[in-house]
């Protein structure tokens, strides 16, 4: 049952609620909030609270800098890791111009649009998402190093995992939170960890990819520990991946149960996200250390399918019933997971649209030399995708052409500091690893 602003306003005055913080995602995913007084709230549901959107990156121009923010009631939580005197509230929030019109950049707009020509389509979909992520300790003055945690490996248990507590605490916190924890355990790399949820319509899953990440920011924080969502924060170990899990419906049957044809409606759907995705890489995989993690440790370096195989860049995992799904391996959690999700499923849509025939799979095992003979890969830098990006006539179609050009120019300047930087580690360091 979806929530009221008089349910929060209610909510509010019963619990003890004194900061409400409105939370948002520019145009590459990065977090931004702001916080009011619980008092202040019954104005914000009727008049939204404006904000400098020239200080936000890749939003408005100075000279038409205000933007308004509308906290979306039906996202409230209450963050477990303030203190439970004085609580604090979030909600996630859409963003519009002064006159009440959409916000180009608004990017969890266009994943509700996107949404909508699903279900036009007579479509149901769900989307799960598998966010892989690196825990550091901290020096003594509190700031992160490059040292993991442990020096466990996929699946280790104690001694080698030193991450069992604190997962354990980032799952009761995303179940206070709303959320479904399914899965947790040490990955493959050094200090590296996973924690799975429930799958949940899209938008609601991109809402969740951002209340997982700062939760196990703040989490790990006060356990005096860093957590790094960078693709590839360790040369010698595994990179993170986001996997993107998705399952489409029609009148109760699931599509990507039992075999697949190639002129299906699931195997247009697959096909679309094939034929599109070096025009996608630009999103998934948003910053230059994004491609260090391609071709090794179960990362798709090239554009296949297939049955279970971890080497393709799109699988169908063995499962069965609602559980069926497609799986998309190349995203990681560097992305904006609006944009990234709700692009993957434009991608399935035009595939449908133009019933485009799904290849046939792919079963070898691509990280073994010459395996990949024939097949395309995806870009191979930052530079590359996001020059194949701007040319792509899908893309043009989906985004609005200020937000493509804010994109792309916001990332070739990473490229570039990235490739002048006189001590590219540094450079990396400030401004990904940080940052990410």
């Amino acid at each position: 049952m979806k929530h009221t602003a008089q349910d929060i306003l209610n909510y509010v005055e019963d619990n003890d609620v004194k900061f409400v913080r409105l939370a948002f995602c520019d145009i590459f995913g990065n977090q931004k909030n702001i916080s009011v007084y619980s008092s202040e709230l019954p104005r914000v549901f009727e008049y939204g609270i404006c904000f400098d959107g020239s200080s936000i990156a890749g939003f408005m121009n100075t000279e038409e800098s205000d933007l308004i923010l509308w906290p979306d009631p039906d996202t409230m939580t209450i963050l477990p890791w303030r203190p439970a005197e004085g609580r604090v509230m979030r909600m996630y929030c859409d963003i519009t111009l002064p006159d009440g019109k959409p916000f180009e950049g608004n990017c969890r707009g266009y994943l509700q649009s996107v949404a909508k020509r699903i279900q036009a389509k007579g479509l149901s979909c769900t989307v799960g998402c598998e966010c892989e992520f690196y825990l550091f300790e901290t020096d003594e003055h509190g700031n992160p190093t490059r040292i993991p945690m442990d020096h466990g490996g996929y699946f280790d248990m104690a001694p080698l995992d030193k991450g069992e507590n604190i997962r354990r605490e980032i799952c009761f916190a995303m179940e206070d939170m709303g959320l479904q924890p399914q899965h947790s355990h040490h990955e493959s790399g050094h200090g590296q960890n996973e924690i799975d949820f429930l799958y949940s319509a899209p938008l609601r899953t991109a809402d969740n990819v951002n209340t997982l990440k700062s939760t196990i920011k703040a989490i790990a924080g006060s356990n005096g520990l860093f957590a790094s969502f960078m693709p590839k924060p360790l040369a010698d170990q595994a990179g993170s991946g986001m996997h993107v899990n998705l399952s489409l419906t029609r009148d109760g049957r699931n599509l990507f149960a039992g075999d697949i044809a190639p002129d299906s409606e699931a195997g247009h759907f697959i096909a679309g996200i094939l034929a599109h995705a070096r025009e996608l890489t630009a999103f998934c995989n948003p910053v230059p250390n994004s491609y260090n993690r391609f071709g090794s440790c179960e990362a798709p370096r090239y554009i296949s399918w297939s049955r279970q195989n971890r080497s393709q860049l799109v699988r169908l995992p063995s499962a069965s019933g609602e559980f069926c799904r497609l799986e998309l391996r190349s995203p990681d959690p560097a992305c904006n997971p609006y944009l990234v999700i709700g692009l993957i499923l434009a991608a399935g849509l035009d595939g449908i649209e133009r019933e485009l025939p799904l290849p046939a799979p792919v079963n070898r095992n691509l990280f073994h030399k010459d395996a990949a003979a024939g097949l395309e890969s995806l870009p191979r830098t930052l530079r590359e995708a996001i020059t194949v990006a701007a040319q792509s006539d899908f893309i043009a179609k989906e985004l609005p052409l200020a937000v493509m050009n804010k994109y792309f120019e916001y990332q070739t300047q990473l490229c570039i500091a990235s490739e002048t930087a006189h001590d590219p580690a540094a450079w990396e360091r400030e401004h990904c690893f940080l940052v990410l």
